[in-house]
């Protein structure tokens, strides 16, 4: 009897999406007409130059921004028809953030930075529980001031994914990182991709990073210009750039 092929899971479809913005007497079209699915546990990276419309795409499937026209479902939910209240559970809910700054707070220590965020979810891992997963465990009770760049990121992503989110989405976050730190940081991501099965989302300039993806997206111009999928995913060790 022939084996039958389960269809992926989609936790988000992305239809006809467009974003308008109006500065002085100019216009910007950020996006025009993306079409995108991401599928549950994948880890999909986002390629493109500045200005092709990454970031704006990556915020407006983590609720932080709305299209200009066009609709996305998160599983069963319209984001939207989401009014402001919805979309600032959903992130809370669902979304773990990653940026290029690790956007921590100086005067608390990094498992107190981690706590922030396991007070005020339904499901926390524990703060020491994070900062082990990614690495720094010995290191909890420093304050940012006293950690290395990659260190304060592999905060950040800690408290990403304190909360047990079903989404991480990263926006460059090796950018203000040199290379040897950068895979460090890349290969905690891949971790918590693969470890915990968190659907994640990176967008990135760096090609490199895309080796280590299920799918490339590719985008220029407000548009999504090719969709790869890499038949054997590397590790994040195994990245050179």
């Amino acid at each position: 009897m022939p084996t039958r092929t389960v269809p992926p899971v989609a936790v988000f479809k992305a239809r006809g999406l467009t974003k308008i913005y109006h500065v002085a007497e100019t216009t910007v079209e950020a996006l025009r007409g993306v079409d995108l699915d991401l599928y549950a546990g994948e880890c999909v990276v986002m390629l493109g130059p500045s200005g092709s419309g990454k970031s704006t795409l990556l915020n407006i499937l983590g609720g932080l921004d709305v299209p200009t026209s066009g609709v996305v479902h998160f599983r069963d939910h319209d984001l939207t028809a989401e009014d402001d209240d919805a979309l600032t559970l959903y992130r809370r809910e669902h979304v773990g953030f990653v940026f290029q700054f690790y956007n921590l707070i100086p005067s608390l220590t990094a498992r107190e930075n981690v706590a922030l965020v396991t007070d005020i979810a339904a499901n926390p891992m524990a703060a020491e529980e994070a900062l082990a997963l990614v690495g720094l465990a010995e290191r909890m009770d420093h304050f940012p001031s006293q950690l290395s760049g990659g260190e304060q990121q592999r905060v950040a992503i800690a408290r990403a994914v304190a909360k047990r989110p079903d989404v991480l989405l990263c926006d460059e976050p090796t950018g203000a990182l040199d290379v040897r730190t950068g895979v460090l940081v890349m290969d905690v991501i891949d971790r918590v991709n693969r470890e915990l099965g968190t659907t994640t989302a990176i967008i990135t300039h760096n090609a490199s990073i895309s080796r280590m993806a299920d799918r490339v997206v590719h985008l220029s111009d407000g548009r999504v210009t090719q969709v790869e999928s890499n038949l054997q995913r590397c590790s994040a060790r195994e990245l050179v750039w």
